[in-house]
């Protein structure tokens, strides 16, 4: 467990040191403007944090007849096309660790880029199920 942690915090450390430009920008209690930029990992660490109990979602942002074909265990569907500028309902914590992937890893970039224009804090993005090598269920 002790290991799992390190990772963690290992990538928590590592978005910290990115220096990505950010895009979103939501205006703190202060009246300063916080900016946040999501982060791009490998499938390797999506596993890892997967494994964390850290209230982590999985978002798939295919269409729904991709999502009914075969899904990440536990990831809930929100459609790319679905996220636009109102945020999702299924996301109301904006500080929600959100683990976001699609087909081939455009969709995912794409969504991921949305839901930190609109303040999500804690958005990682790990490329398309096509090359997944974990897990597979199908409804």
């Amino acid at each position: 467990m002790k290991k799992k942690k390190h990772i963690f915090w290992g990538l928590m450390l590592i978005r910290a040191l990115a220096g990505c430009t950010p895009f979103g920008q939501v205006m703190d209690g202060d009246g300063m403007v916080r900016t946040f930029e999501y982060t791009q990992i490998t499938q390797e660490q999506a596993m890892e944090m997967m494994e964390l109990d850290d209230g982590h979602v999985i978002v798939d942002v295919r269409t729904e007849e991709e999502y009914a074909e075969g899904h990440i265990p536990g990831a809930i569907l929100i459609p790319n096309e679905s996220i636009e500028t109102t945020p999702p309902e299924e996301l109301p914590d904006y500080d929600q660790i959100i683990l976001i992937y699609c087909r081939s890893g455009n969709r995912s970039k794409e969504a991921a880029q949305k839901l930190a224009d609109m303040g999500y804090a804690n958005v990682y993005e790990f490329g398309g199920i096509i090359d997944w090598t974990g897990e597979i269920v199908t409804d």
